[in-house]
């Protein structure tokens, strides 16, 4: 894909309290509120006209005059409520080309309790705090085998379900680079058909 016409956007990897629980199958519930280590997720709207329905960061296209920092909390405020500022981005992961011509950063950000979350109905259909520890399993990633390339298909999985790359590919660097201390890159992993698109 030629470089130049590839879209900067950004996305806020938060790192936050578990809350009340992920709400997922496959998922334990807290039976109080925990303060174990969770990151946001949510489920982008069926409505979208791009990636409806599928598992994302919270994050958008960097608009003009935009640092990756300021558009990934700019994004946080208006999709999920949550105001965070400077002070509480870590710092940043490596960028990842989409097939559907985006250069992704991911902005690691920590934002503690974070107790009153709001949902953007027009770009957000649920939200979710994944507990740190269910991006440790034993079992993840999943890699896949796709026709159309020698890498593949890098996938999360989450409860009872699975998350597809380009956010999968944060939330394993973030796993490997952030938890376990080891230095890997995951650009060259693949999104599987759908996520294409």
């Amino acid at each position: 894909m030629d470089s130049q016409a590839l879209r900067p956007a950004a996305v806020a990897l938060v790192v936050l309290e578990e809350g009340l629980g992920a709400n997922l199958p496959g998922i334990d519930r807290p039976p109080v509120w925990s303060d174990s280590p969770a990151i946001l997720l949510t489920r982008r709207s069926a409505t979208l006209r791009a990636h409806a329905g599928q598992w994302a960061l919270p994050g958008g296209t960097i608009d003009p005059g935009e640092s990756a920092e300021v558009a990934a909390l700019r994004e946080l405020r208006e999709e999920v409520g949550l105001e965070l500022g400077m002070a509480q981005v870590l710092g940043k992961l490596d960028d990842f080309t989409t097939r559907s011509g985006f250069v992704i950063t991911p902005v690691v950000m920590w934002a503690g309790i974070a107790q009153s979350l709001v949902i953007n109905d027009a770009e957000v259909a649920s939200i979710h705090r994944i507990p740190v520890s269910e991006f440790m399993r034993p079992d993840a990633p999943l890699l896949d085998a796709i026709e159309d390339s020698v890498h593949p298909v890098l996938r999360m999985p989450v409860g009872d379900t699975w998350i597809a790359a380009p956010t999968a590919a944060f939330l394993y660097q973030f796993r490997e680079l952030c938890i376990a201390g080891r230095a890997i890159r995951v650009g060259h992993y693949e999104q599987p058909m759908f996520a294409r698109k």
